[in-house]
């Protein structure tokens, strides 16, 4: 078993009866959503933040992972989320946001989804042309994606790298959620920074073009990517729990 980084464990809470699911990012890891998964615990729900598979460890560990292990991990948490509390929410970052996302998809009982700057929308051909031939030239690992922070103070904890196999998993995995937005039809929490260098803001767009359930929306002016650690990390973590608070009880 490789060693944990400090500050990338896994965060659980007693609480209830309702529970939410939190989700981190592509090569981060339980650091950046700490925050967020305490807030929903001080407001008394049973919370989950799971250490994804490959990630908060070594760049090494994560080559060899993919999105069948990442989102079986997702779901596995859920089910035992789920088989313990009432009602269920799920949150998550950027990758952990795509994760949400296809859990809904495929969870019609979920009671809400709150998306941050998440990944939904594939990217071009062309980009996945490049990539691949990226990888068949034998550079396993592009520069870093991780750390995208407007606040100079606040530090991610993720990687010096970017794994392209894993990644390449990642997007074939997209399309299919792609086609599968409209099932979702729980209330929808949608935040996203206008100023976000990893994923296009437009990915938040397309997410509320195409599900059917009701939307909300929160704009993070002041945030990078990783809006929850950024400026805007109250502003997220309170209407995230306004929001549980609200789908639960309905």
């Amino acid at each position: 078993m490789p060693d944990i980084l400090p500050g990338a464990e896994p965060f659980s809470a007693n609480g209830g009866p309702h529970g939410v699911l939190v989700v981190h990012g592509f090569t981060g890891s339980p650091q950046s959503m700490r925050g967020l998964a305490q807030a929903f615990a001080a407001a008394g729900f049973a919370v989950e933040l799971p250490r994804l598979p490959g990630h908060g460890t070594s760049l090494d560990d994560m080559l060899n992972t993919g999105w069948p292990d990442w989102s079986g991990a997702a779901e596995a948490a859920y089910q035992d989320l789920a088989g313990r509390c009432e009602k269920v929410v799920v949150a998550g970052l950027s990758m952990g946001g795509m994760l949400t996302v296809w859990l809904a998809a495929r969870h019609p009982e979920i009671a809400g989804i709150v998306a941050i700057n998440a990944i939904v929308d594939p990217p071009a051909p062309s980009f996945i042309e490049m990539m691949r031939g990226i990888l068949d030239s034998g550079t396993a690992v592009m520069p870093a994606v991780g750390g995208d922070i407007a606040d100079p103070g606040a530090t991610e904890l993720a990687y010096d790298g970017m794994p392209i196999e894993p990644l390449l998993t990642m997007v074939d995995a997209e399309q299919e959620l792609f086609e599968n937005l409209g099932r979702i039809a729980c209330p929808v929490l949608i935040m996203t920074s206008p100023q976000d260098h990893v994923v296009p803001p437009g990915s938040s767009d397309v997410l509320a073009e195409r599900v059917s359930g009701p939307v909300e929306r929160v704009t993070l002016a002041r945030s990078y990517h990783v809006a929850t650690l950024d400026y805007d990390k109250d502003e997220v973590e309170a209407r995230a729990v306004e929001f549980a608070k609200k789908v639960v009880s309905t």
